[in-house]
């Protein structure tokens, strides 16, 4: 037998004591028909179970489940103490209009000019188009909406016909825009536009209803067995602002991945290299993000699926505290770690589509007890230099600890500009039990996609599934009830 393996208690750990550990994943290296081979044997009852087993022990996933002694009680859903109110910000209504937050919102924006971006009535040679460029250019009538709207249609039905393809999203439907751009465009014509947000373009993460779009998770079958009856509710709230939604956006299917990979529709490539993978989950939202085609998408995030994506494509994601957002109609609604968040080229267009999504269920608002959100005054002169006031943690070990310091060294390059340019101040940390952290996270996460779907799959749906996919619920169903308190305790 092994020795029992006891843990400090979380508040007792002396963090000078930490040491990095690189971590090795134990596990072979299969492509082609030599991965579908290992896929159909690990998924034969016994046989499968034994290769898990012997491949978890190797990962110390045992050890650290079954033979640990974690002081810690479990939590079961996040929990967040009560927080000192914070300087500079404004508190805004959960349960209130959306426009109204959005309203808001853009108060806390510093002042747009027009003379900065636009030359005239002429429009401006290529750039990002921010939410505030569109907002200015329709009041303007240098353009519309349903102007807009045909370019993105030409556009986004070209992809398909591009050397290397490019499939951003999932479901389309040309004549869907063109309704919401004319309605929109109208409310134009009228000087009664929605909000800030009116006339904005879209996309919607491909595991969160858009109605009347069905809702795939970019797999070949959940709309078979899942109908879509209404939006979800983050969608809810953004249509209610005036957004036109353009489609479905591509992804990782299920959410089961972070390279964005996905041999159903295509892979989303990278719009700066088209060589190279946008990361995943939420692949299509930063493509089309980043490719200048929609001013924001939606996306959602449990383990990074919302800021690798950003990341890699270069724009900004938003991972919103979990239960700041209602998740009603989406594929992972029921869990415990996902959320719904804006990706946006801009951190101003970022918190104008939060403003518009955020309000937490009623079940949250019970159980967690969230503390009233709050958004930055960006306009505040109290602010202008807000960046110098921050701490950058850097963990130099974790820093330095990747497969090409290419990687690190364009990091150090960006907090070196943020200390040169902003007075930002880069301190040392530790981050304790990272091990044990991405354990726990795998387990919660796994449970939580093996319950919802294992439905489905012993109903037969499970062989359509990508071979990563099936990888990786094969490893969830060995999942037992004690592994999942333990990552509670974790947690």
């Amino acid at each position: 037998m092994g020795k029992k393996r006891v843990m400090v208690p979380a508040k007792e750990l002396d963090l000078s004591t930490v040491k990095y550990e690189k971590e090795t994943i134990q596990a072979p290296h299969l492509t082609g028909s030599i991965l579908k081979l290992f896929v159909r044997i690990i998924e034969i009852p016994i046989i499968g179970s034994l290769i898990i087993s012997f491949m978890k022990k190797e990962n110390n996933m045992v050890e650290m489940l079954q033979n640990t002694e974690i002081p810690e009680k479990p939590m079961f859903k996040p929990e967040f103490p009560p927080q000192e109110a914070e300087p500079s910000v404004v508190i805004v209504d959960e349960e209130g209009k959306p426009t109204d937050r959005v309203e808001s919102a853009l108060k806390c924006l510093p002042h747009y000019d027009p003379a900065s971006c636009w030359s005239g009535d002429t429009l401006p040679s290529f750039r990002y188009w921010k939410i505030r460029d569109f907002a200015y250019a329709y009041r303007s009538k240098l353009v519309t909406p349903s102007k807009i709207a045909e370019q993105i249609i030409t556009l986004v039905e070209g992809c398909k016909y591009h050397k290397a393809p490019t499939p951003l999203l999932i479901s389309f439907d040309a004549e869907d825009i063109r309704k919401q751009a004319a309605a929109s465009t109208q409310r134009f014509k009228e000087g009664n536009p929605l909000s800030i947000l009116d006339g904005i373009f879209m996309a919607i993460k491909d595991d969160i209803d858009c109605y009347p779009h069905p809702t795939k998770g970019a797999s070949t079958w959940m709309h078979e067995v899942r109908s879509v009856e209404k939006d979800a509710v983050s969608v809810s709230r953004l249509r209610s602002c005036g957004v036109i939604l353009i489609g479905k956006a591509n992804m990782h299917e299920f959410g089961m991945g972070t390279t964005g990979n996905n041999p159903n529709y295509g892979t989303t490539r990278n719009p700066y290299a088209h060589e190279r993978y946008t990361g995943g989950s939420s692949s299509g939202p930063a493509a089309i993000v980043a490719s200048g085609l929609c001013s924001a998408a939606l996306g959602t995030d449990g383990g990074g699926s919302i800021r690798i994506p950003s990341s890699l494509c270069g724009v900004v994601g938003l991972k919103t505290t979990y239960g700041r957002t209602n998740m009603g109609g989406s594929l992972c609604g029921s869990g415990t770690v996902e959320i719904a968040g804006p990706i946006a080229s801009t951190v101003e267009d970022v918190i104008l589509v939060y403003a518009a999504i955020l309000g937490s269920s009623p079940e949250d608002r019970i159980s967690l007890k969230p503390s009233p959100p709050c958004l930055p005054i960006l306009s505040s002169l109290e602010n202008v230099n807000i960046l110098g006031s921050l701490q950058l943690g850097k963990y130099t070990e974790w820093f330095n600890d990747v497969h090409s310091t290419d990687i690190s060294d364009v990091c150090e390059d960006v907090l070196n500009l943020l200390s040169k340019s902003h007075g930002c101040k880069t301190i040392e940390i530790v981050i304790p039990e990272l091990h044990e952290m991405r354990i726990a996270h795998l387990v919660s996460i796994g449970s939580e996609s093996i319950r919802s779907l294992n439905p489905d799959i012993e109903d037969g749906k499970g062989v359509k599934l990508n071979y990563d996919t099936r990888t990786c619920m094969a490893l969830f169903r060995t999942f037992t009830a004690s592994d999942y308190v333990a990552a509670q305790c974790l947690r």
